[in-house]
């Protein structure tokens, strides 16, 4: 029995391969619809260039993203490719698509044949296209060359797996503050009523936990918790410049004038205004903020260079950036 069926098989997939052939026969004598267009190979290279172009535009913007170019190289890039993608569809469309003009309206697809019909028009209007498998390969790659143009900056909401790197810090004991030219602070460089911006020597100046706000009040004024009584030399405080709400740089300062009227010093962030003070181990005082600037403990060298004599205090940037998963208490 099982040859037999074997043998039906065959014989029936035999008899459904013809009359699929015998339908493309007879689908391709039926009356054209659309004129046939003269063939423009000159057009369809035009058009193999613009693409191959837009693939290289969107892997340089890949390429500037990974090394870490400005936003104007990055944005020129990406509007290069997306201008040059839009050119090519442009000569498709003015060059390789056959026109023609319809003096009445299609009636309604409401039959099979009407729908058979609409697909033949479709069909046939590709036929002055001579290179198909070039400019798909050329449209491929320049597909593929924008989607990961487009995925690539998702690389910059931060580790998928592995989340540690988030809470480490360049900061250790007896690495010293640096102004933005890399000079090092001195402690006699630091005056009250303002406030500076410092960075670890010799660290990445772009990490999160990187960038600190210098300034210098009163030893009187100073009211820090007890085990940190030591970490504002001279009455220098450091605490880390990104604001714990939503990551925006602490970029104004508060310092009164009229003790009377006035509040006291204070750190702002000039983003959502969430203050902090700066004599209390920069605690919120107003703001959305939900938790303190975190603090780098300071030590003044002989030379009078400034360094950290520690760690901050807990995890620099905004709130979410310090959750951590606890076990429930049973």
């Amino acid at each position: 029995m099982k040859p037999r069926r074997w043998l039906t098989a065959v014989l029936l997939l035999g008899s459904a391969l013809r009359s699929r052939r015998r339908r493309r026969r007879t689908e391709r004598r039926r009356e054209r619809i659309v004129a046939a267009g003269e063939s423009d190979p000159a057009a369809e290279l035009v058009v193999v260039a613009l693409l191959l172009a837009t693939a290289a535009g969107a892997a340089f913007f890949v390429v500037a993203y990974a090394v870490g170019w400005s936003t104007q190289v990055l944005g020129g890039a990406l509007g290069g490719a997306l201008a040059l993608l839009a050119l090519a569809l442009g000569v498709i469309a003015h060059r390789l698509v056959v026109e023609e003009e319809i003096t009445e309206r299609y009636p309604e697809p409401e039959h099979p044949e009407e729908q058979a019909a609409l697909l033949q028009i479709v069909h046939e209007s590709g036929s002055r296209l001579t290179r198909k498998r070039l400019l798909g390969v050329a449209g491929g790659l320049a597909g593929a060359a924008l989607g990961t143009a487009f995925v690539a900056p998702a690389v910059s909401l931060g580790p998928l797996f592995e989340t540690s790197r988030l809470n480490e810090t360049p900061w250790r004991p007896g690495r010293r503050l640096v102004d933005k030219d890399g000079r090092p602070w001195s402690a006699d460089q630091i005056g009250a009523g303002a406030f500076y911006t410092a960075y670890p020597e010799g660290a990445d100046r772009d990490a999160i936990a990187s960038p600190l706000v210098l300034v210098k009040l009163d030893t009187a004024q100073i009211r820090l918790p007890p085990e940190r009584r030591t970490w504002a030399p001279e009455g220098i405080l450091a605490y880390s410049k990104i604001c714990t709400h939503a990551g925006c740089a602490i970029a104004l300062y508060r310092n009164p004038l009229f003790d009377r009227v006035e509040p006291g010093h204070a750190l702002v962030c000039p983003c959502h205004y969430s203050t902090f003070d700066p004599a209390t181990g920069g605690t919120v005082l107003f703001g959305p903020a939900g938790r303190p600037l975190p603090q780098l403990p300071l030590s003044i060298a002989a030379d009078r260079t400034l360094r950290a004599a520690g760690n901050l205090s807990g995890p620099a940037g905004p709130g979410w950036w310090g959750v951590r998963s606890r076990p429930t208490s049973p």
